[in-house]
């Protein structure tokens, strides 16, 4: 194991210890809502990716595997070209993920929004147009 998994594996079994925070409340003391501000998002498991989450997970496990491939061709002293092929196809994968979960963003979320009238749908457009803005600085 190198100093860098043991980071990592720390720092995520110290993350996965806190407990989760807790919603902010309004001036008056009640929980914010869904519908308090365009920019809160849905509660848990009503977000557009939440029907194939054990197959994002997968994706991104396959993507951090091919990270962890990086570092060990790094380790190796594989060559160079070799290494970019490989960090290449690491980000072209980050990408498609990203892709794909824009894609159920704006069937689920935009949809949705769509049904609570023009001051949401235009919220949720914003949001997704600045998430598209910030994939493509990339």
């Amino acid at each position: 194991m190198t100093t860098t998994d043991a980071d990592a594996n720390g720092r995520a079994a110290a993350a996965a210890a806190r407990p989760a925070p807790k919603p902010d409340p309004d001036p008056h003391g009640a929980p914010r809502t869904v519908t308090d501000t365009a920019e809160t998002p849905p509660a848990a498991g009503v977000h557009g990716y939440a029907q194939q989450k054990d197959a994002h997970i997968k994706r991104l496990r396959r993507i951090e595997g091919q990270i962890r491939g990086l570092q060990r061709m790094l380790e190796e002293d594989v060559y160079c070209i070799d290494i970019l092929t490989q960090v290449s196809a690491s980000t072209k994968g980050l990408q498609s993920f990203g892709l794909q979960l824009l894609e159920e963003h704006l069937r689920h979320c935009v949809a949705d929004a769509a049904v609570k009238g023009p001051e949401a749908i235009d919220a949720k457009v914003q949001e997704a147009t600045k998430a598209i803005e910030r994939m493509l600085r990339t």
